[in-house]
């Protein structure tokens, strides 16, 4: 029996979680290849390798959470757009993660590792920095997470 299609609110949380399943699952992928080339030279990068690894196979998870989102069977065209979905989301979620290290490294070689020595300005100005890089990580999630859900229902769902 095919389960009911998901209050609108409901896919888009499930959207969002099929997102973060596939960025898990290439990150998985890309550790591997990062730690194969750091043991053959040294690692200039912030921790994340040259680049995104975007890997399109669905973890279990992940099918579980497309067939919550798209009950049913899906049009080829629907399963094109929504791996080209998982191509794009993954390789901005590469950048904003970049974006974040790059905060990160750039702030602490001008106030040190210890948040707790911070002062209170620097503080404040640590906790805004990230909180605007995962502000605009959230609104791009979430937009993401809508176009993922509108894929289905173009398709007469």
């Amino acid at each position: 029996m095919t389960p009911p299609v998901a209050l609108e609110p409901d896919r888009i949380a499930l959207a969002e979680a099929f997102l973060r399943e596939t960025v898990y699952r290439s990150r998985e992928r890309q550790a591997v290849v990062a730690a194969i080339r750091a043991s053959a030279v040294a690692n200039p990068n912030c921790g994340l390798g040259e680049r995104a690894v975007v890997v399109l196979d669905l973890s279990e998870r992940a099918r579980e959470l497309l067939a919550r989102i798209h009950p049913g069977p899906m049009e080829e065209a629907a399963l094109v757009a929504v791996q080209d979905l998982m191509s794009d989301w993954t390789e901005r979620q590469d950048a904003l993660d970049r974006k974040r290290n790059h905060f990160l490294k750039e702030f602490r070689g001008q106030h040190g590792f210890d948040r707790g020595s911070y002062s209170p300005d620097a503080r404040t100005g640590f906790e805004a920095g990230l909180a605007r890089i995962n502000a605009e990580e959230n609104s791009e999630r979430r937009a993401a997470a809508q176009r993922l859900v509108a894929i289905g229902d173009r398709a007469g769902r």
